[in-house]
This record gives C-alpha cells, sequence and structure tokens, in this order.
C-alpha cells in the first residue's frame, strides 16, 4: 500500500496550522511556499480536509486556513480519511470462486484466509493512525528540530499570518 504524497502535505500543513494564533488564518499560497509544493494541488488537499472538518477555511482580505478543531482532537487517521478517501486499501473480489476448481458458493463456508489476512493489517495501521494526533505531531516536532528552523519559521509565520 502507498499513500498519495497529499497525506504527507496535509499532515504537515496541519502542523503549521497547529501553530497559528487564535483567531488567525494562513493563506493556502502560503502553506505551500513553506512546504515547497504546487499552491494548486494543496488547495485541493486543503479544500478536502474542510469538508471533513479538520480545517476551516476563513473568507476574506486576512483570511486563509486555521484548524477547526484542537490539534489533539485531530487524528492521523482523520487526515488520510479526508485525503485519501475510506476505500479500504485491499478489494478481495473472491478469485478463488473462479476458474477449473470452483465450487458452489455455499463451498465457501469461511472467509478468504488473504481477506482476512490483510484486513487485520489494515485494522492495525488505522488503528495506529487513530492513536496519534497532531499534537502528538508537534510534541516530536518540538524535540526534532534544530534552534535555527525555529528561529526561520518563526519569522516566516509572523510574516505569513495574517
Amino acid at each position: 500500500m502507498q499513500l498519495g504524497e497529499g497525506i504527507e502535505w496535509a499532515l504537515h500543513c496541519c502542523t503549521v496550522l497547529a501553530l497559528v494564533p487564535e483567531g488567525r488564518a494562513l493563506p493556502a499560497s502560503r502553506l505551500a511556499e513553506f512546504h515547497g509544493v504546487p499552491p494548486a494541488y494543496l488547495a485541493k488537499h486543503l479544500q478536502a480536509m474542510a469538508q471533513a472538518g479538520i480545517v476551516e477555511s476563513v473568507p476574506g482580505r486576512r483570511g486563509g486556513y486555521r484548524l477547526a478543531r484542537a490539534a489533539q482532537d485531530i487524528t492521523l487517521l482523520d487526515v488520510v480519511h479526508a485525503v485519501e478517501g475510506r476505500a479500504p486499501a485491499f478489494r478481495c473480489t473472491e478469485i478463488r470462486r473462479r476458474g477449473p476448481a470452483a465450487q458452489a458458493s455455499s463451498a465457501y463456508r469461511a472467509p478468504c484466509g488473504i481477506h482476512v489476512a490483510m484486513q487485520r493489517a489494515e485494522d492495525a495501521w488505522q488503528r495506529e493512525l487513530a492513536a496519534q494526533t497532531v499534537a502528538d505531531l508537534l510534541r516530536h516536532l518540538a524535540t526534532s528540530v534544530t534552534p535555527v528552523a525555529v528561529r526561520r519559521a518563526g519569522e516566516w509565520m509572523q510574516e505569513a499570518v495574517r
């Protein structure tokens, strides 16, 4: 399974938006600038997150985006579902019921073992993402970024936030 790069972009945007002062917003173009990603593509993901209630769009001259909920109330799984959708990574088509060895449906009493294994794996990664929040990402960021990077990001934020 491979998640699209939009997931990385969306999660990084959430961490930046979590640092925006209350009552303020950050334009999508500035978020794209900060991360060095295409503005139009990022805007699509921001809109998906707005529809999911993760971020909110603030209209007007001082508009932009901000988190719609507290960072501790937004899970990584919320972001994945907003950007990628809720379709399962594996879709069993029951090919064991085809071909020369196929039998009547009644002969298949148990679910396909491959389907069961894949569903367990999907449940596990979704559980892990549901257990981590944007606030957890911020805590990690606080211990993994150099003081120079913090200073530069802070200076950029002061200028970019409306």
